[in-house]
């Protein structure tokens, strides 16, 4: 054989680098023709299980007492994310002020910072308020849809700001998936529309995650997209983007598809023809081109739906819903769920998988930490985060606890499985809706039977924390953590102090007749004012309210002082009673996003509640620098109110338009 030539030489390096970086990753298929015939070689399976389960219903009826037959689990969990599951439910730098998960990975929200201003999503409109130079004056409110376009069916949910770039995030069920609005913030916070997108996806909606993210000016979304043998053809399900022309454009185009079958992955499972089969896609959109160009990649697997999104990666846990044996979470118990986590590199690498058993409970539950170890925590079983699968409590979100540590390089191509040694069982609940939280190298969680904490990469035990109350809410505040939940009527905060001689509880502050006006993770803020003291806000409402979701109006954020983990209660800043604007909603006219939220601006201290912000000024015995004791009572520290502004629209003219507040 002649030796290789340079060129030939270069090329075989290359294809041999090329296999080894692809060893342990998924394998994408080769072309559209290969895509399509495993989809409907599924789909043919899928429609024969079916006409058999039919024939056999039938015969059983036929020998039996006239019966309604109950709906099957499929058509139950297909209903829980279909387009009416919330229709019908309706009847990171320093000038940040969104709670979020990861650091640097910032979370659509409802209100945002802007150098000068604050922008707020609220009730299909856009608004802007000058809090720059000690003011607090509203400036401009807009459509936060296109001009000209039908809103009804549509709900803007989420605000995202890159620089003078302000982006919207809906999900339309007469256009046909998310939204992204495009506006421009100008330096005197006027706001100009600019262009819609629509990107074809089922909903994302859910009560605990969101469905966007912003790292630098790269927008990141999770969509599953759920593919019956039944439903519309594959061409009109497959993820796609149209839009992009400005005024009325976005509803005259054409979707054009995204994700190519060559960009589409698959493990070495076969296709189960009794679940429902989905696609997981993450799509990456550059907000520094003009058009907005987006890009996807996505892993084809059971149904499914946790997801969290990492500095570099996107993890989508998939669970279907059948149960297998002897598990790693219980050995002597055959009920955690079988399930797989994909990781979707956001450079645009191949993804990477691994086998597992159980199911996260929400985002929380991960944390991809700086040693290179993906941590879970999981139940073993569980009805993942879609629309309020972690709030409902049923035979199907309960279990065991575990944690699933495992190394990143893990993952492969598919046929990895967890280890047993990866696996840690955990005490707690075996029912019941959980929170959970990393707070620096602890991960805790808890409900309505107590409190745990572990310093997760360690062999030590779990610490039992005993609070006193349910854990509806679990924080950081700042090396240490938050325990929020009520006792009866009594809202409670508790502290816990976590280092080397392990987590125990610190101090604790209580409200009688109070409860959580927010449950969202935004709805809460910490600001660290010194090494061991910092204020924190948070949404309350009157005990009465107890049960109303979402809540109609926050009555109230409260205030706290820590200082050593004991708390001070500063007060509140409450929103006048009994006022409601008549604002003429035409889009997302119910809060599923809360409507109040603690802000702070450097020293100043200010709330959010509906179309109000209410600026408070606390005592002189205050200074934020760590100088100084409150003493026992706090005297002199309670906060007063400064002043307020409505934003509120009214509506004038003969176009109807909305303007700022008289």
């Amino acid at each position: 054989m002649p030796p290789l030539r340079l060129p030939q030489l270069v090329i075989a390096l290359g294809l041999l680098l090329c296999a080894a970086a692809h060893a342990n990753t998924l394998k994408p298929y080769r072309d559209e023709a290969e895509f399509a015939g495993a989809l409907q070689r599924w789909s043919a399976a899928a429609q024969k299980q079916q006409a058999e389960r039919r024939r056999a219903s039938a015969m059983a009826l036929s020998m039996a007492p006239s019966a309604a037959p109950a709906p099957s689990a499929m058509a139950g969990a297909a209903l829980s994310d279909s387009a009416a599951g919330r229709a019908a439910s309706a009847a990171e730098s320093d000038n940040s002020i969104t709670n979020v998960q990861t650091a640097g990975v910032d979370e659509g929200g409802i209100v945002k910072r802007a150098g000068d201003h604050l922008v707020v999503l609220r009730r299909g409109r856009l608004f802007t308020v000058r809090v720059g130079g000690d003011q607090l004056q509203p400036v401009a409110v807009l459509d936060a849809y296109a001009p000209g376009s039908d809103p009804r069916g549509a709900w803007y949910d989420e605000l995202l700001i890159a620089g003078r770039d302000v982006v919207v995030i809906g999900y339309s069920y007469a256009r046909g998936g998310t939204e992204i609005g495009l506006f421009t913030l100008g330096t005197d916070g006027s706001l100009a529309y600019r262009a819609t997108y629509q990107l074809r996806s089922f909903d994302y909606y859910s009560a605990r995650n969101y469905a966007s993210r912003l790292i630098g000016r790269k927008l990141v979304f999770y969509s599953p997209t759920l593919l019956q043998p039944w439903g519309p053809p594959l061409a009109q399900m497959l993820p796609a983007l149209r839009g992009g022309q400005g005024p009325g454009g976005s509803q005259a185009d054409e979707f054009q598809r995204i994700l190519p079958a060559t960009r589409i992955y698959r493990s070495d499972d076969d296709f189960d023809a009794g679940q429902p089969l989905a696609l997981h896609t993450v799509t990456s959109c550059d907000l520094g081109v003009t058009p907005m160009r987006c890009e996807a990649s996505a892993v084809l697997g059971p149904a499914g739906r946790v997801f969290y999104v990492s500095a570099g990666s996107v993890y989508v846990w998939t669970n279907p819903g059948r149960f297998y044996g002897a598990n790693a979470l219980r050995p002597e118990v055959s009920a955690a769920t079988q399930s797989s986590v994909f990781r979707l590199p956001l450079d645009g690498a191949a993804p990477s998988s691994l086998k597992t058993v159980g199911v996260p409970i929400d985002q929380m539950s991960f944390l991809e930490d700086s040693q290179g170890q993906l941590n879970v925590l999981l139940r073993e079983q569980g009805e993942g985060e879609g629309m309020w699968g972690s709030e409902w409590v049923s035979k199907r979100s309960r279990g065991a606890l575990a944690l699933l540590r495992v190394p990143l390089s893990a993952f492969g191509d598919g046929q990895a499985v967890a280890q047993r040694a990866h696996y840690r069982r955990l005490p707690g609940t075996d029912t019941g809706a959980l929170q959970n939280r990393y707070v620096g190298d602890w991960l805790l969680w808890g409900g309505a039977d107590g409190a745990w904490a572990l310093a997760y990469a360690q062999s030590r035990p779990a610490d039992r924390l005993d609070a006193n109350h349910q854990v509806e809410r679990i924080e950081a505040l700042g090396e240490h953590a938050l325990l929020v939940g009520n006792a009866g009527n009594e809202l409670r905060f508790t502290a816990v102090r976590l280092g080397r001689a392990g987590a125990r509880v610190a101090g604790q502050h209580s409200m009688a007749d109070a409860r959580q006006g927010e449950t969202r993770t935004h709805g809460f803020f910490y600001r660290a004012t010194g090494p061991e003291e910092g204020l924190l806000g948070l949404p309350v409402l009157g005990a009465a309210a107890i049960g109303r979701r979402p809540a109609a109006g926050s009555a109230a954020v409260v205030f706290l002082r820590q200082q050593n983990l004991v708390f001070v209660g500063l007060g509140e800043l409450a929103a006048r009673p009994g006022r409601v604007a008549e604002d003429a909603c035409k889009a997302s006219c119910v809060d599923w996003y809360g409507n109040a939220r603690p802000i702070f601006l450097g020293d100043r201290v200010l709330a959010l509640m509906g179309y109000e912000i209410v600026e408070g000024r606390l005592g002189n015995a205050w200074r934020g620098n760590g100088e100084g004791d409150l003493g026992s009572e706090g005297r002199g520290a309670q906060i007063e109110e400064r002043r307020r502004i409505s934003f509120a629209p009214t509506m004038r003219g003969r176009n109807d338009r909305p303007t700022p507040f008289d």
